[in-house]
């Protein structure tokens, strides 16, 4: 099944071509056909060579053999493109149905057969053609949304960098990349540091590699992270980069804000709780406090009963600053705890239901 684009296909052409064939013939999307994990491997790894404009314009010239032996010369100019040779003739099984194609104009023909030849050109694995493209060109939509909501955990994929350089030019064999391109480390924070914002060193150690010598070592470094008015729990601050550094490439890390416990404010959104303990008796006769709020405003704050478990004081704009809008908080909510007696005599309980 030849690729069917003209010879001047445009790379936007290719990667409709490869977002359509890909999808078509992934495996998760295939559990019953055997047969499609081979086309998904072919059309992944006629992508590589295509969507390259240096590899294209090599596979062009000499064919996918000439790329493959790493540039050597070929051993028969018949064999491959160049003068006198035609870099199409070996056939192409990747895409099918490519935009621009059809009779009226020379077609890509082009077959992987395997891998690369020792010294030469390495292709990627499949998955991790597919993973790259979609996380650097998503623009899809429709129903195969599913789909990769589905091949990469309930979204489009992300990751760190990627290292796709070869060493030593057409001769070297591609890097590995790294397994894991994200990784993330808890960051723990207290309330007051999200309300004012501040920023916290935090010393990482991080494995670096040397292309030279190929090892590995450990190296210790400071990230100053930046925590901004507001956070929440959960958020992401992200370093490019700044992970282990392995052949393929480094990855990134993140820093995943976790919120410590506070001995008194709970956080609820941009709200900031607090409870006051009062008696059975402050519950059924009035009570009075003065409390603090966060930034250590003293609010007077009263009732004169009875009141209930679920009793609430709303003061505006005494909370958490918003963090898409930092000038603006949320409210101080102050509710109740009311501590009841461990025990009572027979006679407060007589006494009790003759009032009550």
């Amino acid at each position: 099944m030849p690729i069917g684009i003209k010879f001047d296909a445009s790379q936007e052409d290719i990667k409709k071509a490869y977002r359509k064939a890909a999808l078509k013939y992934h495996p998760d999307k295939n559990k019953d056909n055997p047969n499609a994990g081979e086309k998904f491997k072919e059309v992944s790894q006629a992508y590589e060579i295509l969507s390259d404009p240096e590899k294209r314009q090599t596979y062009d010239q000499y064919g996918l053999d000439f790329i493959l032996r790493g540039g050597a010369p070929p051993p028969d100019s018949a064999d491959a493109g160049g003068a006198g040779g035609n870099p199409f003739a070996s056939g192409f099984s990747g895409f099918g149905g490519m935009p621009g194609g059809g009779s009226g104009g020379r077609t890509f023909h082009f077959s992987t057969g395997g891998g690369g030849m020792p010294g030469g050109f390495s292709f990627n694995s499949p998955e991790s053609t597919f993973a790259n493209f979609f996380r650097d060109d998503p623009g899809m939509g429709g129903e195969d949304d599913d789909l990769l909501r589905n091949i990469f955990g309930g979204g489009r994929p992300s990751g760190g960098r990627r290292s796709s350089h070869m060493h030593g030019g057409m001769g070297g064999r591609r890097a590995a990349t790294p397994e894991v391109t994200i990784v993330e480390k808890q960051l723990p924070v207290t309330l007051e540091e999200m309300f004012n914002g501040t920023t916290k060193k935090m010393k990482i150690k991080r494995k670096t590699y040397d292309p030279v010598t190929g090892k590995q070592s450990t190296q210790d470094k400071v990230l100053e992270v930046p925590i901004k008015k507001g956070l929440k729990a959960g958020s992401k601050i992200k370093f490019s980069d700044m992970g282990d550094q392995a052949e393929g490439g480094t990855q990134d890390l993140h820093f995943v804000v976790q919120e410590k416990d506070h001995t008194l404010f709970t956080r609820d959104g941009d709200d900031i709780r607090y409870k006051v303990e009062i008696s059975l008796k402050e519950a059924l006769t009035g009570w009075q406090r003065t409390v603090s709020t966060i930034d250590n405003k003293q609010i007077g704050v009263r009732h004169g009963g009875p009141t209930p478990p679920s009793f609430e004081e709303r003061y505006p704009h005494l909370g958490m600053p918003k963090p898409k809008k930092p000038t603006e908080r949320g409210d101080f909510v102050v509710g109740v705890n009311i501590k009841f007696p461990t025990s009572l005599t027979p006679q407060q309980k007589t006494q009790l239901k003759e009032i009550l």
